[in-house]
Order: C-alpha cells, then structure tokens, then sequence
C-alpha cells in the first residue's frame, strides 16, 4: 500500500517514460501495482494499454478525482504509481496529499533546475499539512555523458533541499523508441537498451529503498 509520484510542472523531463517503466520493474517483481495517468496527454496509459504484460490503469486527471480514487487503489494494491500532470495545478496538489514519496525527474537545464525547486516548494506544502508527508527526492534525467552541464546540475541539485539519487538516467535513443514500440527498454534489443535497463533498474531500487520497501523488482 505504497503511492509513488513522479511530478514536475514542466514537461518533457521523464514522468511519463519514468512512470511506466518503474510500473513495469514493479510488475515483474511480481507486485501487485496500479498506475494513475493523471496527465491531460494520457501518454502513460496510452502505453500501458499498448504492452504485452498488462499494467492495470486507471486514468484520473481532476484533483476530485485523485483524491477519491488514490486511497482507494491504495487499498487494492502493493503500489500506486502515479504519472502526474505538467504544472503545479491542483491536481498535483491533490496527489502531494495522498501520497507516500514524490520524485522529482529533472532535466540538467536551468529551466528544469528552477521547475524542480518550485515543485519541492509545493510539496514542502504539503509536507507542513501531513506532519512531513511525503517523502521527495530528486533525480537526473535525460542527461549527456561527459558534459559540463551534468556536472553543474549535479552539483546545484546537491543544495535543492531533498534527496538527490545517486543514479542518473542518461538521454539514449532506444528510451525515446519504446512508446512508439509499444514496449519497455528490458523487451528491446542492443546494447543501449540493456544499458537503459540496467540505470532504470538502479534507479528503480534506490526508490523502493528511500521509501523504505526493500527489494521490490526482479
């Protein structure tokens, strides 16, 4: 009965690709996980809906919604997976207060560094209602092998005020194919894929640990 968040105002920085994903690990370590898609694009159920080992979904999008339906699949499942929204709307306050850790994916550009600050400043919000719920950490996503510019966001990211994961998922070509595959890194071929796995799969259980579930995948 664990709800995870992968929230941030401003898209493209990995929720959705990161949602399912961490859906799917959970899955294949035979949980018992629910994914909420509460992003007006409904890229994440779309996928789901899409793959051969279905996740179930439930698609919820308005704060009424959240609130109704989050504790409730909470009650069914081991895990709650929820995709959040772009912006900080109140949806995404909905689902700071019904759930147990909020990770926040960001990319290592300036634009995303001060997205993610002013998404932690919501849930701090939220932390001060729910006697410190939930947990928040932070981690890299889409970054660029051997660039300055990781390094520097690593190094900002270091005083955001939340965990910051060790494991940084890196920009490859074989994650951005998998919703159009209708697939997940683990099912595609190559060595890029293996090596988007193999981070996911890091990231996956640094996740479960903060949280406090111990191993949890594969």
């Amino acid at each position: 009965m664990t709800v995870i968040a992968f929230v941030n105002q401003k898209g493209g920085c990995a929720k959705s690709t990161t949602a399912v994903h961490f859906a799917y690990w959970l899955l294949q370590g035979r949980n018992q996980v629910v994914l909420v898609d509460a992003d007006a694009q409904r890229s994440s159920s779309i996928w789901v809906d899409s793959l051969e080992d279905q996740i179930p979904c439930k698609v919820a999008q308005t704060s009424e919604a959240l609130l109704d339906c989050i504790p409730e699949l909470a009650s069914k499942y081991s895990y709650v997976v929820v995709d959040g929204p772009a912006g900080l709307s109140d949806a995404t306050k909905a689902i700071l207060y019904c759930t147990d850790l909020a990770v926040i994916p960001c990319q290592p550009t300036g634009v995303d560094l001060r997205s993610a600050s002013d998404a932690i400043r919501l849930i701090r919000q939220a932390q001060a209602q729910r006697e410190g719920k939930p947990q928040a950490a932070v981690f890299l996503s889409r970054a660029v092998k051997g660039t300055r510019l990781k390094d520097e966001a690593m190094l900002l990211l270091a005083n955001i005020g939340v965990p910051v994961l060790d494991t940084v998922i890196h920009q490859r070509q074989a994650i951005a194919d998998t919703f159009g595959q209708a697939a997940t890194v683990w099912e595609l071929l190559g060595k890029a894929s293996v090596e988007a796995a193999e981070e996911f799969e890091q990231l996956f259980q640094e996740i479960v640990e903060l949280e406090g579930g111990g191993e949890a995948g594969e």
